[in-house]
Formats: C-alpha cells, sequence, structure tokens
C-alpha cells in the first residue's frame, strides 16, 4: 500500500498491484520526504475522466445467481468510491489498479448510445431486460457531466424496450420524465442501494455516495410515480451493517418500495487486499473481528468465487443474515414484488418508430 494515514474521502487507501502488469508502481517514503521539504504533491487526488470507445456496450451475463441476462455500463471506474465494490477487479484489465485508481481513473464511453441504438436495431435481437450498471454506476458524479445515461434511456423510450437500473445516486431523479414514460408501459424498473440507516457508516464505506437520506427520497419520488423500486441491502458487513436488515426493509417499505434484495460481502480478488487494509485504518477497534466473520461466511476464506453460495454466503452467519431478511420481506412486503418487463412492444418499433402493419 502506498501510504499509511487514512484518506478522507476516498474508500480505497492506497493502489495495489495489477495482477496482470509485470511491472507496480511504488511510492517511496524517500519520494514522498522529496514532495514534503519541496512543497510539491506526490500525486494528485483530482478525478480523471479518460474517454474510450469500445465496439459493444450490451454483454450477455453468463452467471447464474445476478439475476440478469444483459447488462451496460456507461463507465468503468467509479468515483463513489465504496470500499467493498466487485467491481474494482475489472479495472485490472484496463492496465490499472482496483484500489485508487478505480475511483480516480474513470473511463467514459460516449458512444454507448449509438452502440445501443444499433443493438437494439438488429433483426436478430429479441427483447430482454438490459441491465445499466452491472458493473459500475450509471448515474455516479460522471454522469452529471457527461449525460449518457439519459441519452440511453432515450434509446429505450424510443424503441420501447424495457431496461432496469442500479444506482445508490439520487441523479436519477433528474429523469423521471423519461423514467415515467417508460414505466407507462412496463418498461423500467429501478433498484436503489441503501447499506445502512447511519450516515457515519455512509462517510466511511461509500465516500462519495448519495446520503441515505437522498437515497430514501429518491425511493419516494420514483414510487409516487408508479416507478416500480427495489431496495438493495448489499452488501451485508457482519458487524458493520448486518444488525440494520429489519431497520432498513422498515424504511424502504416506508418509503414506497415494493422489494428487497441483499447479498452478502465477499471480498474476491484484490478487494480483500484493499478491504483488509481499509478497515484497519477507518475501524481499527473492530477490524479483526469484522474480517473472521467475513470468512466465517464463506468457508473460512475473504475470496469466494463458487456459484450459487458466493452472493449469499454460507455457516451460521450468513443463515442467520438470509433468515433476517426472509423476516423483513415477510413484515414488510407482504403482497408487493418486483415486476418482470414488458418485452412485447419492442418488436413493432424496431425502427425507433411504430409500425402500423
Amino acid at each position: 500500500m502506498e501510504k499509511e494515514v487514512y484518506i478522507k474521502g476516498r474508500g480505497a487507501q492506497g493502489n495495489v498491484r495489477n495482477r496482470f502488469l509485470e511491472m507496480s508502481h511504488e511510492l517511496r517514503d524517500d519520494f514522498l520526504e522529496y514532495c514534503r521539504k519541496e512543497g510539491e504533491e506526490a500525486e494528485s487526488d483530482k478525478t480523471r475522466f479518460i474517454k474510450v470507445f469500445p465496439k459493444t456496450i450490451v454483454n450477455k451475463v453468463e452467471s447464474t445467481d445476478v439475476g440478469m441476462g444483459y447488462s451496460m455500463n456507461m463507465y468503468q471506474g467509479c468515483e463513489h468510491g465504496c470500499i467493498y465494490c466487485y467491481a474494482r477487479n475489472s479495472h485490472e484489465y484496463w492496465g490499472y489498479s482496483a484500489g485508487l485508481d478505480f475511483e480516480r481513473r474513470i473511463l467514459v464511453k460516449e458512444n454507448a448510445p449509438q452502440l445501443l441504438e444499433e443493438k437494439l436495431r438488429k433483426k436478430s435481437w429479441k427483447a430482454h431486460t438490459i441491465v445499466m450498471s452491472g458493473n459500475t454506476d450509471c448515474y455516479q458524479p460522471a454522469e452529471k457531466k457527461f449525460g449518457i445515461t439519459r441519452k440511453c434511456l432515450e434509446v429505450f423510450l424510443r424503441y420501447r424496450h424495457p431496461v432496469g437500473i442500479i444506482t445508490k445516486n439520487a441523479l436519477v431523479t433528474r429523469d423521471l420524465d423519461l423514467l415515467e414514460a417508460l414505466a407507462a408501459d412496463g418498461l423500467v424498473a429501478v433498484s436503489i442501494s441503501i447499506t445502512s440507516l447511519s450516515e457515519e457508516t455512509r462517510r466511511i464505506l461509500e465516500p462519495r455516495t448519495a446520503t441515505i437520506r437522498k437515497r430514501l427520497d429518491t425511493v419516494k419520488q420514483l414510487s409516487e410515480r408508479n416507478i416500480p423500486v427495489n431496495v438493495m441491502i448489499a452488501p451485508v458487513i457482519p458487524s458493520i451493517n448486518s444488525h440494520e436488515i429489519l431497520p432498513l426493509a422498515k424504511a424502504a417499505a416506508a418509503h414506497g418500495a415494493v422489494s428487497i434484495g441483499h447479498t452478502v460481502v465477499r471480498l474476491n480478488g484484490a478487494i480483500g487486499e484493499l478491504f483488509s487494509d481499509w478497515i484497519r485504518k477507518a475501524l481499527p477497534d473492530r477490524a479483526d473481528r469484522v474480517l473472521h466473520q467475513i470468512a466465517e461466511c464463506h468457508g473460512g476464506s475473504l475470496n469466494d468465487s463458487r456459484y450459487g453460495t458466493r452472493m449469499v454466503g454460507e455457516g451460521k452467519i450468513a443463515a442467520q443474515i438470509g433468515s433476517m431478511v426472509r423476516i423483513a420481506r415477510k413484515k414488510y412486503f407482504a403482497g408487493t414484488s418486483y415486476p418482470h418487463l414488458n418485452t412485447t412492444l419492442h418488436e413493432s418499433y424496431k425502427d425507433g418508430q411504430l409500425k402500423l402493419f
């Protein structure tokens, strides 16, 4: 790790070695001391936006336990800085670190709306729900600057194609006009991620995300406009937010959510090293307990890639978490459910306008 001091406003506390690169970058103490004496910054904490031009934007999801068939991501990397984020590992494929690089080097796919339109116009394409944010948040701070997500929603509406959204940013309410129009035909549903009701926990766990109050208000605004909302209590982290399942479910239901989902935290790839370093700096008094309990949920290891168990864990702690979620569903969400989206309209709008014959 590069620094021993806690970096406020970021999740990762440094960069870890990229497993795909032979060489690694290290900030040495003598260089840091030189920068201090010269009054220079060793490295900038400013976020950089880097334009990339992929050839495709819609990805088929092969995993059987993710709960989506197709996904698309307008951005690679995420300034939200959630320390537990599984998407950090994917940044290594681009030549960056899963640590601070993931939060400070945001790749922007400005041609995403054009690629999406090409996909939806293909004769071979049959409508399936495409989820925005299968990897990184489509409403992260970069969206306010680039507006790519809104342009993609315009494409989905033009072609009457179903779209799912996963986000933890209140910026989604900017697009209420498009979401209402999509919802009128059963073409959209939104999952809002809320991992805690404590602002103190949110600030260290998800440093650049919308406040809990704003997220709950977002659930309410969407629900009041008949846009189905699911709240994701994800991930559940033992001894950090595992005690909040029932209060979170109650708050979600009170603000209009129709369902909840959950995952148990898993620290695959570089995330184990990053999370361990973070918790020893952010929550040193409970670091060992939390790490041991996470390992207990995954067969004694922080890393777990086994289909069927990796998302929900195993053992007593994971079973207790699962039981609390089932109780919460029975108590607060009886009679409501997250909808299946409408796939019947797209064929008539294959060229972007209604076919009369």
